[in-house]
């Protein structure tokens, strides 16, 4: 690092006191940078400069950037806390927790004016449309479409009424009976811009408010003997009250809460905000934080930031995971609501399942920035969050010994990038120095020669040149406590976990040295590790049997009058299979280092001696 003030800035800090207290960097025009607060002032300020190399980008850029710095003494953890969250709303810090979401404002569009559709805008055009809004939130917008287009089976489809009436077929969605198949010209102007109209007060006045509305007017279609209609109403109710049901998981039995989660990637950590007021999901909102090293900390950070900025605190706030000092936290936001508010990590039940929602979410706001899916984001940060990673595994290498009898030995190496097969670097392994089917030993040997590669200045093989972040090996801990201390005299160190399965194959836990890691509960992280064994099974497995089958064909040759086994090697070396050697002429066979035209003929003739 190029910052000749860090000999400065250590001795400064180490003359701290042990006393908790809020510390302020500031860079060299005098503007601070960066505000935190701290149980032991000394400890915490001097970790920013030792090992500056080790620190994530953004503490590396900040650090950087450090001239000197300040610090105020408080007499506990808690009013450190109410002293920093004041400071940084205060200054808004330039390396702090910015909360800045990227959403604009969002309308719902009526039009045109004639067969009018409803759809979701980010902005106002100088048009004839109709439109409801503006909305904070996207989300709520998204839903509400979604939600009215099929209460009320209004048309999605891009045809143009009533210049398309009657051309084509309707669609699925009529079959399904998720539109009222306006493409089949049955329906009048009329009945259509009746059927908008209570769309409208359905947006404008929620479902409970529309429900009331329309059984209203379906008595009073029934008390003048128009049946039709007032069958129709009932059918629309019918159909908003199944979506009330159907979409439960934007329901909560608790009255007014927010659910906050955070996901990583390897470069970036999303948090996302889901508001639940009057039992339903009313807002999603979701911020980017950059890469963070200590997710429990940028957790914390995240909670302060967010509520510190906001009149509207909830009763009650779910977490994805542990805070430090979660009482401090929840004494500092009672204060500032003016009424007490729990703040709680569920474990179980209606509240677990709104987490996992709120995770989801941000994976896929992960997902969009990294061209990654949902799932495969979430995966590596939950295996992360498991084997005790400092970030999730974006460069995944795992290992498996095959063998036929003691003479096929092989052993397979996959790699996953980013949760997805990396297939140009798979490679093969012969078992060179271990004999018999002793699988720790070829094991070693393995992982000793792919390691002996990468320390090679020379070598030129891709898959060799950059370490892995994890490696996971086809076995249990005797694998792992044969591999790790060979690893560390190699000077690699690498997180290395065992695959274990049952006894019908399956992946059942994690091994490490110290015991196993259940993970069948952990889906997202299960289904990757039980996707990585089945391919570097399959892999080494299929090296195997290739390996067995060639053997086998070689040692068939060798039954031919004048080949022995260092001539059946070279032709099976020349011509790569046993169907190439089947149709292979006398000459071909001939022009084999070591055979002759006599052998070649003989040979010929050996193979195809029944046709």
């Amino acid at each position: 690092m190029d910052n000749p003030r860090l000999p400065f800035l250590a001795e400064k800090a180490h003359k701290l006191p042990l006393l908790p207290g809020v510390y302020i960097m500031k860079n060299k025009a005098g503007d601070i940078i960066y505000i935190g607060k701290a149980k032991a002032l000394k400890n915490r300020v001097s970790s920013y400069f030792r090992a500056v190399e080790k620190h994530l980008p953004k503490v590396y850029q900040m650090v950087s950037h450090v001239y000197d710095f300040d610090y105020i003494v408080t007499d506990s953890e808690f009013e450190a806390l109410v002293l920093e969250c004041s400071m940084i709303k205060l200054h808004t810090p330039k390396y702090n927790i910015l909360l800045k979401d990227d959403k604009g404002y969002s309308y719902i569009k009526i039009a045109p004016r004639e067969f009018s559709r409803i759809r979701q805008t980010f902005q106002r055009d100088d048009d004839d449309a109709e439109y409801i809004g503006p909305y904070i939130s996207s989300f709520v917008v998204s839903e509400t479409v979604d939600e009215v287009n099929r209460a009320f089976m209004l048309p999605t489809c891009n045809r143009k009424f009533p210049q398309e009436f009657g051309k084509g077929r309707p669609c699925l969605n009529f079959h399904i009976k998720r539109c009222m198949g306006v493409c089949r010209g049955k329906i009048s102007k009329a009945e259509y811009d009746e059927i908008i109209e209570q769309a409208r007060e359905y947006i404008k006045g929620g479902s409970a408010q529309s429900i009331e509305l329309l059984n209203r007017r379906m008595a009073e279609y029934a008390e003048s003997m128009q049946f039709e209609k007032a069958a129709q109403l009932r059918d629309r109710i019918r159909a908003i009250s199944r979506i009330n049901e159907s979409q439960k998981v934007v329901f909560t039995s608790v009255a007014n809460q927010d659910v906050i989660a955070l996901q990583r990637s390897d470069s970036d950590t999303c948090a996302v905000v889901l508001k639940f007021r009057g039992e339903r999901l009313v807002d999603k909102q979701d911020f980017l934080l950059g890469a963070v090293d200590d997710l429990d900390a940028a957790r914390l950070e995240f909670l302060l930031r967010y509520y510190t900025t906001r009149q509207d605190i909830p009763k009650k706030i779910q977490l994805d995971g542990g805070i430090e000092d979660i009482e401090i936290a929840s004494r500092l936001l009672s204060e500032q609501a003016g009424t007490k508010v729990e703040v709680r990590i569920p474990q179980r039940g209606e509240q677990l399942k709104l987490v996992e929602m709120a995770k989801k979410n941000a994976a896929e706001r992960l997902s969009q920035k990294s061209q990654r899916t949902g799932r495969e984001v979430a995966a590596l940060d939950e295996l992360a969050r498991l084997l005790g990673l400092e970030k999730p595994p974006v460069y995944i290498e795992s290992y498996d010994i095959s063998n036929i009898g003691s003479e096929t030995v092989v052993a397979g190496m996959v790699v996953f990038e980013n949760g997805r097969p990396l297939r140009k670097c798979y490679r093969k392994f012969n078992i060179k120095t271990v004999a018999g089917t002793d699988d720790y030993a070829s094991m070693s040997e393995v992982l000793q020669r792919r390691f002996q590669r990468y320390l090679d200045p020379e070598q030129q093989d891709e898959a060799f040149d950059r370490l892995p972040d994890l490696i996971l090996l086809d076995g249990g801990k005797g694998h792992v406590s044969t591999i790790v201390p060979m690893l560390a005299q190699m000077g690699i160190h690498v997180p290395v976990f065992g695959m274990v399965k049952d006894d019908k194959h399956r992946t059942r836990a994690i091994a490490r040295t110290g015991g196993e890691i259940a993970i069948s509960s952990h889906r997202s992280a299960f289904t990757l590790v039980s996707t990585i064994q089945d391919e570097v099974h399959r892999y080494s497995i299929s090296f195997s049997r290739a390996k067995h089958q060639k053997s086998s064909f070689e040692l068939s040759l060798t039954q031919c009058p004048g080949i022995g086994k260092t001539r059946a090697a070279e032709i099976y070396k020349q011509f790569k299979t046993a169907k190439a050697i089947r149709e292979a002429s006398s000459e071909q066979l001939a022009q084999v280092k070591g055979v002759s035209m006599p052998a070649a003929r003989k040979l010929y003739e050996f193979l195809h001696g029944e046709d």
